[in-house]
């Protein structure tokens, strides 16, 4: 029910503020396409979006709202018969993203978590602040708009997660799930690289990131992980609103979690997904839909399952 009121709520904004002015979308004539897929933990701990994105269809800078959900099923203890747990993962984030130069545009993601373990015994919930991630990302090569039939543009760089949220060691007692937290306790490592084709209202982007991950205070740390992905998007430039669909592929890969330094068994894994979204401006706000749904996966040495993601954004353009 809170999920259906938050889609009501964003989506009343939207209407709201497009019956405001009756004119064309000006704000949207000279829009960019999206440029990235973004990355998360496998279960939520520091999610910055899932793979859902960095940035709008839309607003090239803004700054905006965005809940997402992941869902989970996992064994409620390490033996073979342990029973299996819903685990419900949430978070809702302030995003923004500014152009600090020419080639060079920052985005900011600030989560709130509160997740929940609906256990035989009772349900456990842990919410908080979540880790703060900063990402810088520069221009390499773009081509111009009126030169060629298609267009490209690359773009490389690099950010880091900060140590926000908390760590709590006692929630991995006992479990299979390390990522049923608010945060890592760690500094993390991006490093990035995005290229995206168009062909006027068509287009296809692809991205590829890597995070590693450090060593907490508690002598914890979660394996650095790998992410891909590509998606086929479309402009539908209507009378009064601008709509683009996509659809695409996502996939996260993660490596072996280590405590004092010994490997965790059963913490590595990967997974595929299937992603589709579409996204709705008109003047300076944007709302936008997603969802995820695992092709194939191998999490926790097959102990998690992914079930599925989606997530819903509002916008502003600065």
């Amino acid at each position: 029910m809170k999920k259906l009121i938050l889609i009501f709520f964003f989506a009343c904004q939207f209407v709201h503020a497009a019956d405001k002015d009756s004119t064309y979308l000006y704000h949207f004539r000279h829009m960019e396409f999206p440029e990235g897929l973004g990355k998360c933990d496998a279960c939520g701990c520091s999610a910055t979006g899932g793979s859902m994105g960095f940035s709008s269809m839309f607003n090239n800078n803004f700054v905006g709202l965005r809940y997402f959900y992941q869902s989970y099923t996992s064994k409620d203890g390490i033996f073979d018969n342990s029973p299996k747990v819903d685990e419900n993962f949430n978070t809702i984030q302030v995003w923004a993203r500014v152009p600090v130069s020419k080639k060079i545009q920052v985005s900011a993601l600030l989560p709130y978590h509160f997740h929940t373990r609906e256990r035989s015994t009772g349900d456990e919930n842990i919410s908080g602040i979540g880790d703060m991630t900063v990402i810088a990302m520069y221009s390499l090569y773009q081509t111009k708009k009126d030169s060629t039939v298609f267009t490209h543009k690359i773009q490389a760089g690099g950010g880091v997660k900060f140590p926000t949220g908390k760590y709590e060691e006692a929630n991995n007692l006992g479990s299979v799930n390390p990522g049923f937290q608010v945060g890592t306790g760690s500094f993390d490592y991006l490093f990035l690289a995005e290229y995206m084709i168009k062909r006027k209202n068509l287009g296809l982007n692809a991205m590829a990131n890597y995070t590693i991950k450090t060593e907490n205070e508690k002598e914890y740390q979660f394996g650095n992980q790998f992410n891909y992905g590509t998606t086929l998007f479309y402009l539908f430039d209507l009378k009064h609103i601008k709509l683009v669909p996509q659809a695409g592929l996502a996939g996260e890969v993660y490596e072996e979690n280590t405590q004092r330094h010994q490997a965790v068994s059963d913490t590595a894994g990967d997974i595929l997904f299937s992603r589709f979204g579409i996204e709705a401006g008109r003047k300076n706000f944007s709302i936008g839909l997603n969802a995820m749904l695992p092709i194939s996966q191998n999490l926790s040495g097959g102990n998690v399952e992914a079930n599925y993601r989606w997530s819903v954004n509002l916008n502003y353009s600065l």
